[in-house]
């Protein structure tokens, strides 16, 4: 753990005159670390069970390590290289869809991956050198230059706020990208209870602030001990009491935050509603290299055919674009075999295929990547059209054509869908429908639940990450699904193509799922839900709102509060 104070100070050695600059450089080692520290926090997410436990411990270490900064750029590069560890070892699966199935040089999607993660680790540099200023850290006054932050509580309230905002901010910019938020670490951790208060990010507000109380007592403990072997026991120091407090203070407060976190999971904000369904998830496990090839469309077809009407339920749900062609286009065959089995069995299908528009003139316009549901018993078909598109697959970024004509990847421009669409109706069961990544922004997810008309109570995820072969991204993605379920208070179901196929229910328990890379379908139940958790009412807005505030006050007053805290320190130890 980082002393707060350096051995010069504590000896009296005006530091800032031996050093005319004023600044106390860090070694290189410091940011080496940091960096190592971040990819131990990719062991956090899943596959890791109970990782966010883990992730507990390691940003103690975090906030600890920031302590030993003197100034908003070492605070900031000390962020940025975590960060940096964290998503290079987190998010490699890309280099798989870029190299292997996109079809780009092995440099270039090499040199693609660490361009990528060393943009995303400019949101945890971001928030690590806001903090620095929000806590007083950076505008210390020049008595303090050259002296480590030591730890309070406006600080540990601005470490919290500035890390929320951060992941905010990068999953929102440029359309966003929030893979990794650390919240989704804590599914099975201990702040896992606070999800459906205020979201991903309030999880991963909460964390950073238990882990900066507890740096906090730790290293007022180290001070206490210090300054007990320093002073005599004939000396009449009165000061016992005060230090113990601040000890005993901040460790007691993140123990109760945990325990609420850990006790939280026991409220019910939604209740059971209609009836319960009985759900059919096929998983096709067809290779991406052959997807699009027209033997490997032919063959797809015939396969969701077969598993489509082998068996009825009440629900039965294909992976996204399982039918890889436009919706105008299906075989005559498997639209009349999917037609009448539904009809016969009462069973509703839901299958992902191309969406598009005609024109007068015949030409296909405005493709989309959609879901079209069939109903028993009637002729109308729902649909639904992807809204947040996946950048380089599925929508050009202005200005890169470049880089998207390097890879192989076939539909790189989609239309979009509208932002609330209508839910599929199963047996009066409103059920929402998402494609692909678009279950990582929960905030779209809870606003559609709450604008709807008739509010979803079930929650289904169609998606192909056959792009990322046999990778983490497959249980990352899962335990992402499963934070979807803990906000909204709604079971998730996922159909994907090769893996993981899954069900969860409304406390974010995985009721049953397929192995990677096997063909099969996974029957289950599944009970809807009514009602609204807190964060389906308000989405994001709280815990921005509490953090905009905290970092105001912290700017406006932390220097101040900081500066009497040294001065307090001082005169004590004269």
């Amino acid at each position: 753990m980082a002393d707060p104070i350096t051995s010069s100070s504590r000896r009296g050695v005006n530091t800032t005159a031996a050093r005319p600059t004023g600044v106390r450089a860090l070694p290189r080692w410091h940011y080496l670390v940091a960096l190592a520290a971040g990819a131990a926090n990719t062991l956090s997410f899943a596959p890791t069970p109970h990782g966010g436990w883990l992730e507990l411990a390691i940003f103690v270490f975090l906030f600890g390590w920031l302590t030993r900064t003197t100034g908003w750029k070492s605070a900031a590069l000390t962020g940025g290289a975590f960060g940096f560890g964290n998503f290079v070892s987190g998010v490699w699966w890309l280099y798989v869809s870029m190299h292997d199935f996109g079809g780009m040089p092995a440099p270039l999607a090499g040199a693609a991956l660490v361009l990528f993660s060393l943009y995303l680790a400019l949101y945890p540099a971001l928030a690590a050198g806001v903090w620095s200023f929000c806590a007083g850290h950076a505008r210390n006054g020049k008595s303090a230059v050259d002296m480590p932050f030591s730890p309070t509580w406006h600080g540990a309230l601005a470490f919290a706020s500035a890390w929320a905002i951060g992941e905010w901010l990068r999953g929102t910019v440029f359309t966003g990208f929030p893979w990794l938020a650390s919240g989704y670490a804590q599914v099975d951790g201990p702040f896992a209870g606070f999800a459906p208060l205020a979201g991903v990010y309030g999880v991963g507000w909460m964390l950073a602030l238990v882990a900066a109380l507890i740096v906090q007592a730790l290293l007022a403990l180290l001070r206490r001990s210090r300054a007990s072997r320093e002073t005599s026991a004939s000396s009449g120091d009165t000061r016992g009491s005060a230090n113990a407090a601040s000890v005993a203070v901040p460790a007691g407060i993140a123990v109760a935050l945990i325990a609420a976190g850990l006790l939280l999971p026991l409220a019910k904000w939604t209740v059971p509603a209609n009836a319960p369904l009985t759900v059919r998830l096929l998983q096709g496990d067809v290779k991406q290299d052959m997807k699009f090839e027209e033997a490997g469309v032919r063959a797809a077809i015939d396969q969701y055919q077969q598993m489509i009407t082998s068996k009825p339920a009440d629900l039965i749900v294909t992976p996204e674009t399982a039918i890889p062609v436009l919706a105008q286009q299906l075989p005559v065959p498997f639209a009349s075999a999917v037609r009448s089995f539904a009809d016969l069995t009462g069973s509703a299908i839901l299958f992902g295929a191309v969406g598009g528009s005609v024109t007068p003139e015949g030409r296909v316009v405005d493709y989309t990547n959609s879901l079209f549901g069939v109903t028993p018993g009637t002729r109308d078909i729902y649909r639904y059209d992807k809204h947040h598109l996946v950048p380089f697959g599925e929508f050009v970024p202005w200005g890169f054509r470049w880089f998207v004509n390097l890879m192989n990847i076939p539909l790189g421009d989609f239309a979009r869908g509208g932002p609330v669409q209508k839910p599929f109706v199963v047996h009066n069961q409103p059920v929402a429908v998402d494609i692909c990544y678009e279950d990582i922004f929960g905030e779209e997810i809870a606003r559609t639940i709450r604008e709807s008309d008739t509010p979803p109570g079930v929650l289904i995820n169609s998606t192909n990450l056959a792009w990322f072969g046999d990778t983490i991204a497959l249980e990352q993605h899962l335990q992402i699904a499963r934070m979807r379920s803990l906000e909204t208070g709604r079971p998730m179901l996922r159909a994907t193509n090769t893996g993981t196929t899954a069900a969860i229910d409304a406390n974010g328990k995985v009721l049953g799922k397929l192995a990677p890379y096997t063909i099969g379908s996974l029957d289950v139940t599944v009970q809807g839900t009514a009602g609204r958790t807190p964060y389906v009412t308000s989405g994001n807005n709280t815990v921005l709102a509490v953090s905009l505030l905290l970092l105001a006050f912290g700017f406006a007053f932390g220097p101040g509060i900081r500066r009497r805290k040294n001065g307090d320190a001082g005169n004590g130890g004269q």
